[in-house]
């Protein structure tokens, strides 16, 4: 990129691409989400056992965990837009092949490839970095991201409900005509970015370790949200289990409605953006763990099956999904800062780390429901944001970037 082009791209963004960046980022990240609670009408329909049932999940997150380490650094050398696009459209294809699939294998692998296809929300991220000056660049970083975490937290209920309506096939054909709007829209819209390094594609792999090993804050970044990404994926594995059980008697329909209960923790990300910009990502980060401690600690202090412990789920999950939103923000705020070059490369590496969090966290929380019930799995998975706090408090004043 010239340098005027590069001035021009980091002039800050109209609110119109902004948002457009935030609706593309959750009709892409949606996709991981839309098969969890299908799990049994699609396993029945495509053949597969009960105890395969579970590779439906699996095999998504393992072509996500793929696509972060492989397909995401290419943002650092590949003309962005064009990268984003060619996702999208292939995706689309995929997941039209997955709505028409008759047999497991097939509609297994049509899984692996639509959690590749889903990191191109992981290009548009650092993308939006480069969109904006360093005054607002964590401003915009977070409207971008509270639009992915809004298709995350909507991606279950809204399958769920497609599906009593209009079968399992119906979501998969309804985001498939969706990502290839978006992909003409993008196309259409987004300014070209093309990377000016003169690596080629090995290099640009194998500079992700040597990036892990020299960075320390990409570390402690990673590691912070790779314990909060354990307990949100620990609580949101196992309250359905609870909700359902005799102890609630919730219909899948009321676990849904539920889930919608998290939705408004998306609002911490742009604020969580703010926070950065004037140089308190420390403070900020303190804050954003203490509120995911609260929300493992609210449903231990206070079990059982009344309105009252329903309400009190409902503000645990609001909590948890306000500290994980804003805590997702002030990281990549922070590495977003360590180079333009190299940020697709650290936003990989970055979310390739918690998302190890959070398979580890869904593990244990599916354990230790099975071995002690619900208690038994916030005791578990509260353990994983105070792992957060005693690192937080190893942390230098000052480390990256954060003034007050």
């Amino acid at each position: 990129m010239t340098e005027h082009a590069k001035g021009r791209l980091e002039k800050s963004a109209p609110t119109w691409i902004t948002l457009i960046l935030a609706a593309a980022c959750g009709l892409i990240a949606a996709n991981l989400y839309y098969t969890q609670p299908l799990i049994e009408s699609i396993s029945s329909a495509i053949g597969l056992s009960s105890e395969s049932a579970g590779l439906i999940v699996t095999l998504t997150q393992i072509g996500y965990g793929i696509g972060l380490l492989f397909i995401v650094p290419l943002g650092d050398l590949l003309e962005n837009r064009k990268l984003v696009v060619t996702l999208l459209v292939l995706t689309s294809i995929v997941l039209i092949i997955a709505a028409g699939a008759r047999s497991a294998a097939l509609f297994l692998a049509a899984s692996l490839l639509i959690g590749v296809g889903a990191v191109a929300a992981q290009i548009l991220v650092p993308y939006a970095a480069h969109l904006s000056p360093e005054q607002t660049r964590g401003r915009n970083v977070g409207n971008v991201m509270s639009g992915l975490l809004l298709g995350i937290m909507l991606a279950r209920p809204v399958s769920s409900m497609v599906d009593t309506y209009f079968g399992w096939h119906a979501i998969f054909m309804i985001s498939s005509a969706m990502l290839l709007v978006l992909a003409l829209v993008l196309a259409k819209v987004l300014p070209a970015r093309q990377p000016q390094t003169k690596d080629q594609y090995p290099v640009i792999i194998s500079s992700m370790l040597h990036l892990l090993k020299t960075t320390p804050i990409l570390r402690r970044r990673a590691l912070y949200h790779a314990f909060l990404f354990g307990m949100f994926s620990l609580f949101w594995t196992t309250v359905p289990l609870v909700l359902t059980s005799p102890v609630f008697h919730f219909s899948s329909t009321g676990v849904a409605l539920f889930a919608l209960a998290g939705v408004s923790g998306a609002a911490a990300a742009p604020i969580a953006g703010r926070f950065a910009d004037k140089g308190l990502i420390r403070s900020a980060t303190g804050l954003s763990i203490a509120l995911v401690i609260l929300s493992g600690l609210l449903p231990i202090m206070f079990p059982g099956g009344s309105v009252f412990s329903i309400v009190i789920l409902v503000i645990a999950a609001i909590l948890l999904d306000m500290g994980v939103s804003a805590n997702m923000v002030l990281g990549q705020r922070a590495i977003f800062a360590l180079g333009a070059e190299v940020r697709s490369r650290l936003n990989g590496m970055y979310m390739a780390i918690f998302f190890t969090g959070g398979a580890l966290g869904s593990a244990a929380g599916g354990w230790a429901y099975a071995m002690g019930g619900w208690k038994a799995a916030m005791c578990v998975g509260v353990l994983f944001p105070i792992l957060a706090l005693l690192y937080f408090f190893t942390e230098k004043r000052g480390a990256h970037g954060d003034m007050r």
